[in-house]
């Protein structure tokens, strides 16, 4: 194929895959006009006129304007401007999408009822500080009047938020919906707002909230985290590695029970708690009010929680290793001096 050689535009639709009538118009438009005409009137176009014919066809199907094109083509504009452009155009009409799909899904799921669409769509359409606002209401209404606990215990309450993704998945928006419906009920505020006030109704609340203890009790958590990770892994609760995972969550349980109650930690509180995991017993009361306060904010906050996880796109929080896994490995070294 020569570079000087023209062709008909029967010869270009071919070669292009437009029809004859959008050359037609993108020619009366202005976008790309014929190279020439035969004497008798037809469209001649040459191999440049055919490259930007094709280049035309593209950006219409990737959703360019005329005047776009018509810039670009003038040089008025760059190939990377309008791509820039357009791939905003784009992102935002896919989140407008997610966010559609998002609410048909749960109007399926859920059965939802009309008066409900609405505010659905609503919900999901919320920029980021709408919302902070509507958690930040929910949480100060919880913590309303709740002057027994530490300022910065208040403050990471309210820290307890989900982030969504610039670019959520469905699932995500949908646990969207489903966590602001949750925080704008009157019964699940009430709830929450009691449990609160009621659990930390005691004067030392203070001391249990400062945060030093917030950062024990963080620690605690992640102890709890290593050893449902090594029973998870497949640990033996024979191995010595196991036995130290073991002892070292009775001497935390041992010393976030001491601080709970106000006493000083001793030798006795930590065989006491050894021997409640070593051989579990519901009657036995070593540590079993944490136990019951930790079911009792899973029972009220955990559909909170796991709504907060799936929107953050961060894993489930677990509940620790097994008492069987922890039991057998504080038994294997009975004959062992206690790890420290």
């Amino acid at each position: 194929m020569e570079d000087n050689q023209l062709y008909s535009i029967g010869d270009v639709a071919r070669r292009t895959g437009l029809s004859v009538s959008a050359i037609r118009f993108y020619a009366d438009a202005g976008v790309v006009v014929p190279t020439s005409h035969t004497d008798a009137g037809y469209r001649l176009y040459d191999i440049d006129a055919i490259a930007r014919l094709e280049l035309v066809r593209t950006l219409r199907d990737l959703g360019a304007s005329l005047d776009d094109i018509r810039r670009l083509l003038a040089d008025e504009t760059t190939l990377h401007d309008l791509a820039t452009t357009h791939l905003a155009l784009v992102e935002r009409q896919m989140r407008h999408l997610r966010a559609r799909r998002a609410v048909l899904r749960t109007i399926v799921n859920q059965h939802t009822a009309t008066e409900q669409v609405a505010l659905m769509h609503d919900l999901v359409s919320m920029s980021d500080d709408d919302r902070n606002r509507l958690l930040d209401e929910f949480w100060d209404e919880i913590t309303e009047d709740l002057t027994t606990v530490h300022p910065e215990f208040t403050e990471q309450l309210h820290q307890m938020r989900p982030v969504l993704p610039e670019h959520p998945t469905t699932d995500q928006l949908q646990a969207w919906i489903e966590l602001a419906d949750l925080v704008q009920d009157k019964e699940f505020r009430r709830s929450v707002r009691e449990y609160f006030h009621t659990s930390f109704a005691s004067p030392k609340a203070m001391n249990m909230t400062t945060p030093a203890m917030m950062e024990r009790i963080e620690r605690h958590r992640k102890l709890e985290m290593e050893a449902w990770s090594a029973q998870q892994a497949g640990l033996s609760p024979d191995t010595p590695q196991a036995r130290q995972i073991a002892e070292r969550l009775v001497a935390s349980i041992a010393e976030l029970t001491a601080t709970a109650t106000g006493k000083p930690l001793s030798e006795d509180d930590v065989a006491e708690v050894r021997h409640s995991m070593a051989d579990p017993d519901p009657t036995t009361p070593a540590h079993h009010h944490a136990d019951r306060a930790v079911s009792e904010f899973n029972d009220l906050l955990g559909t909170y929680v796991s709504l907060m996880t799936t929107i953050s796109g961060t894993p489930e929080p677990n509940g620790g290793a097994s008492e069987q896994w922890i039991a057998a490995a504080l038994s294997s070294g009975t004959n062992d001096a206690p790890a420290r």
